[in-house]
């Protein structure tokens, strides 16, 4: 939060961390109430990602089917948040000996997977959704709708 703080452009701070073990609905509120305070006037949102940043992959993994490794065949877990360990989950959706490189892999993965797809089927990802609209209308921005609502859409 300090590092974010004493950069010249910052005007709004967002902080995204997995919760491996940690129950987000309990730790959030903990960690906003410090990001808050540690903010002072600069607004801010703490979204903890349910056991892992990887889950909202596997909610939507039809949409990077036949990327980065991705078998062309992966099926989406039932409940992509239930399981601990989303990145061997993840490399069970590759292919064959493949494995999960976070650092050239999650931000690849980042720029494509579907936030319709992961809006829908991941709690902790409408709440980044949510959180990001807020930050963007404490800076003044106006927002028309968000999140879309062709995000709630099965489609």
């Amino acid at each position: 939060m300090r590092l974010a703080l004493i950069q010249p452009e910052c005007t709004s701070v967002l902080v995204l961390f997995d919760g491996d073990s940690d129950c987000p609905a309990e730790l959030g509120p903990v960690v906003q109430e410090w990001a808050a305070a540690e903010a002072g006037d600069v607004p801010c949102e703490v979204v903890i990602a349910y056991r892992e940043y990887e889950a909202w992959f596997l909610a939507s993994i039809e949409s990077i089917q036949g990327y980065r490794r991705i078998r062309a065949d992966a099926q989406p877990h039932p409940n992509p948040e239930q399981p601990r360990g989303a990145k061997a989950q993840l490399e069970a959706r590759m292919e064959g000996g493949a494995t999960y490189l976070e650092t050239t892999d999650q931000p690849a993965l980042s720029a494509r997977f579907s936030l319709a797809t992961a809006y829908r089927h991941s709690r902790s990802f409408r709440k980044l959704a949510s959180s990001f609209g807020r930050l963007v209308q404490s800076m003044g921005q106006e927002v028309d709708e968000w999140p879309p609502a062709c995000w709630a859409e099965e489609r």
